[in-house]
């Protein structure tokens, strides 16, 4: 297998010790070489009129605060590593713009980034937090999300959800690494009556791709219900898939924000873990 390179996020102040343990599995598996981590904060967000008055110590703390969780989240990443024959990199920085904006372009390094899932109820915190979602639109690279407590990338068996969009063949593609190392790969696509059996001709074209590239595959249609993410949840807790793999943002992005869409549904709320290309 061709080397690779990781890039692990690390949440200041966040428990982080699963999601290192995770990396190094991911590493090792992919032969990776180097692994970079990253993480990144943003001054708190005071709004006041003009007359206000914000006190320099404040400003101050809240600076010394930062550096110190960066400073922490460097540290476990290189404990995590030590010992480990591989180049060990970190990134961090204080950055007026969301966070997701400052890791996207830093993928530009790395072949995969692994993250916990944005934490429920904190989508709009870009603060403290990094927008998994948002992130995904501008990395140009692979996102690995993982569930929390996740310590080993399950591949006994995987799910490939399609849906025969331009996402889904970049997603399937990009995984194609950790696919030749599955137990066993399922291809699903989720489709309502009328087109079953165009949707079953979706997949067994997948399948024989994938058996180009030494990979054995099962094809599998399922009706669709009120969400497309509820059946594909259903389907992986039945397989017992410990990774999911899809593309991001089918449709429009705002389609998908209004309507709560499959994408949205399988970052925030992952049961396993997931990979997600767009």
């Amino acid at each position: 297998m061709m080397p690779t390179s990781l890039m692990v996020y690390l949440a200041p102040g966040a428990e982080v010790a699963s999601l290192l343990q995770l990396a190094s599995d991911v590493a090792a598996r992919l032969n990776a070489r180097r692994i970079v981590g990253i993480s990144a904060l943003r001054p708190l967000q005071i709004y006041a009129g003009p007359d206000a008055y914000v006190p320099q110590e404040f400003i101050e703390q809240d600076w010394a605060s930062m550096e110190k969780e960066l400073r922490i989240a460097e540290q476990r990443l290189r404990a995590a590593f030590a010992g480990k024959a591989v180049e060990l990199e970190w990134r961090s920085a204080v950055t007026i713009d969301p966070v997701s904006d400052y890791v996207g372009p830093q993928m530009r390094a790395v072949d995969l980034l692994i993250t916990a899932p944005t934490p429920s109820g904190l989508l709009f915190d870009t603060n403290r937090y990094l927008n998994v979602a948002d992130l995904v639109l501008k990395a140009g690279r692979p996102v690995l999300v993982a569930d929390s407590g996740v310590t080993k990338l399950d591949l006994d068996n995987v799910l490939i959800g399609w849906n025969d969009s331009r996402e889904a063949r970049r997603a399937a593609e990009d995984a194609l690494p950790i696919l030749r190392m599955a137990g066993k790969v399922t291809v699903v696509e989720v489709a309502d009556a009328d087109t079953m059996s165009e949707a079953g001709t979706h997949v067994k074209d997948v399948v024989e791709w994938l058996e180009v590239h030494d990979i054995a595959a099962q094809a599998r249609v399922e009706r669709g219900g009120d969400e497309d993410a509820v059946v594909l949840a259903e389907l992986a807790r039945d397989l017992k898939a410990g990774l999911l793999v899809a593309g991001a943002y089918g449709h429009s992005r705002l389609r998908e924000w209004v309507l709560g869409g499959v994408t949205r549904d399988l970052l925030m709320r992952p049961t396993q873990c997931s990979f997600v290309s767009h």
